[in-house]
Protein backbone atom coordinates (compact mmCIF):
# COMPACT_ATOMS: atom_id res chain seq x y z
CA UNK A 1 0.00 0.00 0.00
CA UNK A 2 1.57 3.25 -1.17
CA UNK A 3 1.27 6.63 0.47
CA UNK A 4 -1.32 8.72 -1.40
CA UNK A 5 -1.71 12.03 0.41
CA UNK A 6 -5.00 13.88 0.40
CA UNK A 7 -5.22 17.30 -1.21
CA UNK A 8 -3.33 19.73 0.99
CA UNK A 9 -1.20 17.01 2.56
CA UNK A 10 1.76 17.26 0.23
CA UNK A 11 4.39 17.54 2.95
CA UNK A 12 4.61 13.89 3.84
CA UNK A 13 2.17 13.85 6.76
CA UNK A 14 -1.60 13.59 7.00
CA UNK A 15 -3.82 13.88 10.09
CA UNK A 16 -7.27 12.27 10.32
CA UNK A 17 -9.29 10.18 12.76
CA UNK A 18 -10.96 6.78 13.01
CA UNK A 19 -14.29 8.21 11.88
CA UNK A 20 -12.69 9.52 8.69
CA UNK A 21 -11.03 6.15 8.09
CA UNK A 22 -14.36 4.36 8.41
CA UNK A 23 -16.11 6.83 6.12
CA UNK A 24 -13.46 6.38 3.43
CA UNK A 25 -13.54 2.59 3.75
CA UNK A 26 -17.16 1.70 3.08
CA UNK A 27 -16.11 -1.76 1.77
CA UNK A 28 -14.35 -2.62 5.04
CA UNK A 29 -11.05 -3.33 3.34
CA UNK A 30 -9.38 -2.30 6.59
CA UNK A 31 -10.00 -5.80 7.98
CA UNK A 32 -7.80 -7.31 5.23
CA UNK A 33 -4.00 -7.53 5.54
CA UNK A 34 -2.23 -4.35 4.42
CA UNK A 35 1.46 -3.61 4.03
CA UNK A 36 1.91 0.16 3.85
CA UNK A 37 5.08 1.82 2.65
CA UNK A 38 4.43 4.64 5.15
CA UNK A 39 4.01 5.01 8.92
CA UNK A 40 0.62 4.79 10.64
CA UNK A 41 0.36 6.16 14.18
CA UNK A 42 -2.91 6.05 16.11
CA UNK A 43 -4.20 7.09 19.51
CA UNK A 44 -7.45 5.58 20.81
CA UNK A 45 -9.38 8.20 22.78
CA UNK A 46 -12.50 6.14 23.47
CA UNK A 47 -14.16 2.87 22.61
CA UNK A 48 -12.68 -0.58 22.21
CA UNK A 49 -11.60 -2.73 19.31
CA UNK A 50 -8.89 -4.97 17.94
CA UNK A 51 -5.82 -4.68 15.76
CA UNK A 52 -3.30 -7.12 14.31
CA UNK A 53 0.32 -6.22 13.59
CA UNK A 54 2.79 -8.73 12.15
CA UNK A 55 0.53 -11.61 13.19
CA UNK A 56 0.14 -10.56 16.82
CA UNK A 57 -3.32 -9.57 18.03
CA UNK A 58 -3.85 -6.52 20.25
CA UNK A 59 -6.92 -5.29 22.11
CA UNK A 60 -7.57 -1.57 21.68
CA UNK A 61 -9.00 0.42 24.56
CA UNK A 62 -8.90 4.03 25.71
CA UNK A 63 -5.23 5.03 25.82
CA UNK A 64 -4.00 2.48 23.28
CA UNK A 65 -1.26 3.68 20.94
CA UNK A 66 -0.45 1.92 17.66
CA UNK A 67 2.62 2.48 15.51
CA UNK A 68 2.82 0.60 12.20
CA UNK A 69 6.16 1.03 10.46
CA UNK A 70 6.71 0.66 6.69
CA UNK A 71 6.82 -2.98 5.64
CA UNK A 72 4.80 -4.33 8.55
CA UNK A 73 1.66 -6.32 7.73
CA UNK A 74 -1.33 -5.17 9.74
CA UNK A 75 -5.10 -4.98 9.71
CA UNK A 76 -7.72 -3.11 11.71
CA UNK A 77 -9.61 -6.20 12.91
CA UNK A 78 -12.34 -4.19 14.65
CA UNK A 79 -12.38 -0.41 14.98
CA UNK A 80 -16.10 0.25 14.49
CA UNK A 81 -16.40 1.59 18.06
CA UNK A 82 -13.01 3.33 18.28
CA UNK A 83 -12.51 7.07 18.24
CA UNK A 84 -9.20 8.88 18.18
CA UNK A 85 -6.44 10.34 16.06
CA UNK A 86 -4.54 8.83 13.14
CA UNK A 87 -1.37 10.25 11.65
CA UNK A 88 0.08 8.95 8.38
CA UNK A 89 3.58 9.99 7.40
CA UNK A 90 6.24 9.07 4.90
CA UNK A 91 9.57 7.44 5.82
CA UNK A 92 12.16 10.12 6.44
CA UNK A 93 9.60 12.76 7.45
CA UNK A 94 10.33 11.97 11.09
CA UNK A 95 14.09 12.36 11.32
CA UNK A 96 16.33 10.94 14.02
CA UNK A 97 14.01 8.14 15.14
CA UNK A 98 15.85 5.10 13.81
CA UNK A 99 16.33 3.48 17.22
CA UNK A 100 12.76 4.15 18.30
CA UNK A 101 11.42 2.72 15.07
CA UNK A 102 13.28 -0.56 15.49
CA UNK A 103 12.66 -1.06 19.20
CA UNK A 104 9.22 0.40 19.90
CA UNK A 105 6.32 -2.07 20.14
CA UNK A 106 3.50 -2.02 17.61
CA UNK A 107 0.95 -1.35 20.36
CA UNK A 108 1.19 -0.06 23.93
CA UNK A 109 -0.92 1.80 26.48
CA UNK A 110 -0.73 5.39 27.76
CA UNK A 111 -1.95 6.35 31.21
CA UNK A 112 -4.58 9.14 31.34
CA UNK A 113 -2.08 11.95 31.97
CA UNK A 114 0.21 10.93 29.11
CA UNK A 115 -2.76 10.37 26.83
CA UNK A 116 -4.03 13.91 27.51
CA UNK A 117 -0.63 15.38 26.71
CA UNK A 118 -0.25 13.26 23.58
CA UNK A 119 -3.68 14.38 22.39
CA UNK A 120 -2.68 18.02 22.87
CA UNK A 121 0.38 17.39 20.70
CA UNK A 122 -1.79 15.62 18.11
CA UNK A 123 -4.29 18.49 18.13
CA UNK A 124 -1.50 21.03 17.53
CA UNK A 125 -0.17 18.94 14.64
CA UNK A 126 -3.68 18.62 13.24
CA UNK A 127 -4.33 22.36 13.42
CA UNK A 128 -1.08 23.18 11.63
CA UNK A 129 -1.83 20.49 9.07
CA UNK A 130 -5.27 21.98 8.40
CA UNK A 131 -3.77 25.47 8.12
CA UNK A 132 -1.33 24.34 5.44
CA UNK A 133 -4.24 22.88 3.46
CA UNK A 134 -6.31 26.07 3.69
CA UNK A 135 -3.46 28.55 3.32
CA UNK A 136 -0.45 27.06 1.49
CA UNK A 137 1.70 30.10 2.22
CA UNK A 138 1.65 29.02 5.89
CA UNK A 139 2.98 25.61 4.97
CA UNK A 140 6.20 24.47 6.56
CA UNK A 141 7.49 20.93 6.26
CA UNK A 142 10.00 21.62 9.03
CA UNK A 143 7.27 22.81 11.41
CA UNK A 144 5.08 19.79 10.73
CA UNK A 145 8.06 17.47 11.16
CA UNK A 146 8.94 19.00 14.54
CA UNK A 147 5.35 18.80 15.76
CA UNK A 148 5.19 15.16 14.69
CA UNK A 149 8.43 14.48 16.56
CA UNK A 150 6.96 16.14 19.66
CA UNK A 151 3.88 13.92 19.42
CA UNK A 152 5.94 10.75 19.07
CA UNK A 153 8.28 11.70 21.91
CA UNK A 154 5.28 12.36 24.14
CA UNK A 155 3.54 9.11 23.22
CA UNK A 156 6.39 6.60 23.03
CA UNK A 157 6.65 4.20 25.97
CA UNK A 158 9.30 4.96 28.54
CA UNK A 159 12.72 3.47 27.92
CA UNK A 160 13.96 0.96 30.51
CA UNK A 161 15.56 2.55 33.54
CA UNK A 162 19.26 3.09 32.91
CA UNK A 163 21.60 0.61 34.48
CA UNK A 164 25.27 0.87 35.12
CA UNK A 165 26.99 0.23 31.81
CA UNK A 166 30.53 -1.04 31.70
CA UNK A 167 32.80 -1.11 28.70
CA UNK A 168 32.01 -4.75 27.94
CA UNK A 169 28.21 -4.32 27.87
CA UNK A 170 28.52 -1.15 25.83
CA UNK A 171 30.59 -2.98 23.24
CA UNK A 172 28.09 -5.86 23.25
CA UNK A 173 25.24 -3.46 22.51
CA UNK A 174 27.26 -1.90 19.70
CA UNK A 175 27.93 -5.33 18.20
CA UNK A 176 24.26 -6.25 18.32
CA UNK A 177 23.18 -2.98 16.67
CA UNK A 178 25.62 -3.65 13.84
CA UNK A 179 24.36 -7.21 13.50
CA UNK A 180 20.70 -6.14 13.55
CA UNK A 181 21.32 -3.57 10.81
CA UNK A 182 23.20 -6.10 8.70
CA UNK A 183 20.43 -8.67 9.10
CA UNK A 184 17.83 -6.13 8.01
CA UNK A 185 19.89 -5.35 4.91
CA UNK A 186 20.97 -8.85 3.89
CA UNK A 187 18.56 -11.46 5.33
CA UNK A 188 17.06 -12.21 1.93
CA UNK A 189 20.34 -13.68 0.71
CA UNK A 190 22.55 -14.31 3.76
CA UNK A 191 21.13 -17.14 5.84
CA UNK A 192 24.19 -18.05 7.92
CA UNK A 193 25.54 -16.12 10.90
CA UNK A 194 29.04 -16.77 9.58
CA UNK A 195 28.28 -14.50 6.60
CA UNK A 196 27.52 -11.62 8.95
CA UNK A 197 30.48 -12.37 11.17
CA UNK A 198 32.81 -12.16 8.20
CA UNK A 199 31.25 -8.95 6.87
CA UNK A 200 31.28 -7.23 10.28
CA UNK A 201 34.69 -8.44 11.38
CA UNK A 202 33.50 -10.42 14.42
CA UNK A 203 33.45 -14.12 15.08
CA UNK A 204 30.19 -16.06 15.34
CA UNK A 205 30.49 -16.46 19.11
CA UNK A 206 30.78 -12.70 19.57
CA UNK A 207 27.60 -12.11 17.54
CA UNK A 208 25.81 -14.85 19.45
CA UNK A 209 26.76 -13.45 22.86
CA UNK A 210 25.80 -9.91 21.87
CA UNK A 211 22.47 -10.98 20.40
CA UNK A 212 21.61 -13.13 23.40
CA UNK A 213 22.41 -10.24 25.76
CA UNK A 214 20.15 -7.90 23.79
CA UNK A 215 17.24 -10.19 22.89
CA UNK A 216 17.51 -13.36 24.96
CA UNK A 217 18.02 -15.46 21.82
CA UNK A 218 21.11 -16.43 19.86
CA UNK A 219 22.25 -14.85 16.61
CA UNK A 220 20.99 -17.77 14.50
CA UNK A 221 17.53 -17.69 16.09
CA UNK A 222 17.36 -13.91 15.61
CA UNK A 223 18.21 -14.32 11.92
CA UNK A 224 15.76 -17.18 11.40
CA UNK A 225 12.95 -15.22 13.06
CA UNK A 226 13.53 -12.29 10.71
CA UNK A 227 13.42 -14.56 7.66
CA UNK A 228 10.27 -16.24 8.99
CA UNK A 229 8.57 -12.89 9.57
CA UNK A 230 9.23 -11.83 5.99
CA UNK A 231 7.99 -15.20 4.74
CA UNK A 232 4.73 -14.74 6.65
CA UNK A 233 4.39 -11.19 5.34
CA UNK A 234 4.73 -12.40 1.73
CA UNK A 235 2.36 -15.31 2.22
CA UNK A 236 -0.25 -13.16 3.96
CA UNK A 237 -0.18 -10.05 1.83
CA UNK A 238 0.63 -11.26 -1.70
CA UNK A 239 -0.63 -13.90 -4.09
CA UNK A 240 2.88 -15.02 -4.96
CA UNK A 241 3.29 -18.78 -5.33
CA UNK A 242 5.27 -20.40 -2.55
CA UNK A 243 8.06 -20.99 -5.07
CA UNK A 244 8.31 -17.25 -5.75
CA UNK A 245 8.30 -16.47 -2.02
CA UNK A 246 11.18 -18.90 -1.61
CA UNK A 247 13.18 -17.17 -4.36
CA UNK A 248 12.54 -13.72 -2.89
CA UNK A 249 13.94 -14.92 0.40
CA UNK A 250 17.08 -16.39 -1.14
CA UNK A 251 16.26 -20.10 -0.94
CA UNK A 252 17.68 -22.18 -3.78
CA UNK A 253 14.58 -24.34 -4.09
CA UNK A 254 11.11 -24.50 -2.63
CA UNK A 255 11.92 -27.70 -0.75
CA UNK A 256 14.54 -25.96 1.39
CA UNK A 257 12.13 -23.10 2.04
CA UNK A 258 9.32 -25.47 3.03
CA UNK A 259 11.63 -27.34 5.40
CA UNK A 260 12.76 -24.06 6.98
CA UNK A 261 9.21 -22.72 7.33
CA UNK A 262 7.87 -25.97 8.76
CA UNK A 263 10.70 -26.09 11.31
CA UNK A 264 10.09 -22.50 12.41
CA UNK A 265 6.29 -22.31 12.23
CA UNK A 266 5.36 -25.97 12.81
CA UNK A 267 3.34 -26.02 9.55
CA UNK A 268 4.12 -25.88 5.81
CA UNK A 269 3.90 -22.44 4.15
CA UNK A 270 0.90 -23.32 1.97
CA UNK A 271 -1.03 -24.60 4.99
CA UNK A 272 -0.12 -21.50 7.00
CA UNK A 273 -1.34 -19.25 4.16
CA UNK A 274 -4.62 -21.16 3.89
CA UNK A 275 -5.23 -20.93 7.64
CA UNK A 276 -4.43 -17.21 7.68
CA UNK A 277 -6.70 -16.62 4.68
CA UNK A 278 -9.52 -18.46 6.43
CA UNK A 279 -9.04 -16.19 9.44
CA UNK A 280 -9.29 -13.18 7.09
CA UNK A 281 -12.62 -14.44 5.82
CA UNK A 282 -13.97 -14.93 9.31
CA UNK A 283 -12.76 -11.46 10.33
CA UNK A 284 -14.45 -9.71 7.39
Amino acid sequence: MRYLPAIGSAYGVEVLDFAALRSMDTRHRRVLPQRPDFHVFALVVSGAGAHEADFHNYRLTEGSAVWIRPGMVHRWSDIDACDGQLVLFRPGFLSGFTTAETTAPACWHLDPQRLDLALLAAEHLGREHDATARTPRLASAALLSHLLAALMLRALPDAPAPTRVNRSSSRSAEVFRAYRSAVEEHFTHWHHVADYAQALGYDVRTLTRATRAATGTGAKTFLDQRILLEAKRLLAQTNLPVTSCARRLGFRDVGNFTTFFRRQAATPPAAWRAAYGAADTRGS
